[in-house]
């Protein structure tokens, strides 16, 4: 078992949540992750990573799969400019690989915000760790336990 996906599970466990990760063939983009668990696409809750441009660090918006997040709205909520985050700066900072990222298990604090979309299903889907594994959860549980504010903006 992977690192990333070790600390996934350790952080559902002591949040006291059932841990049940499937592995699946591919989960790299929201519909790849939807059509393997067989949810509809905004039940994917997709880990989205800017770098914040003033301070360098990693800021997640948590969206829902067939959303896009309007980068001057997220800017706006972070407090300064966000750029691309590289591939470098997402494993430094959250511990996980793109594809793979979730909400849960980063290596270090990391400021959140959720697209209220997610809380609109009694269960969301999220990545493990890895592109290839997934958990599902009460979508209203994932406020508190990512500490991400619900906000506008999504495209």
């Amino acid at each position: 078992m992977s690192k990333s996906l070790k600390r996934v599970r350790a952080a559902l466990e002591e949040a006291g949540l059932p841990v049940e990760i499937l592995e699946v063939e591919n989960a790299r983009t929201a519909q790849e992750a939807a059509e393997s668990v067989g949810c509809a696409l905004d039940q994917i809750a997709k880990s989205i990573i800017f770098r914040a441009e003033q301070s360098g660090a990693a800021v997640l918006f948590l969206t829902a799969g067939g959303n896009r997040v309007c980068a001057e709205k997220a800017s706006a909520l972070a407090g300064e400019p966000l750029g691309k985050a590289d591939a470098a700066l997402i494993r430094g900072q959250t511990g996980f690989a793109i594809g793979g990222v979730s909400p849960v298990g980063h290596l270090t604090p990391i400021r959140a915000w959720i697209d209220p979309r997610l809380l609109e299903f009694d269960h969301v889907w999220a990545a493990a760790g890895t592109p290839r594994h997934l958990f599902a959860l009460d979508a209203h549980v994932l406020p508190g336990l990512t500490g991400a504010v619900a906000a506008e903006f999504t495209e």
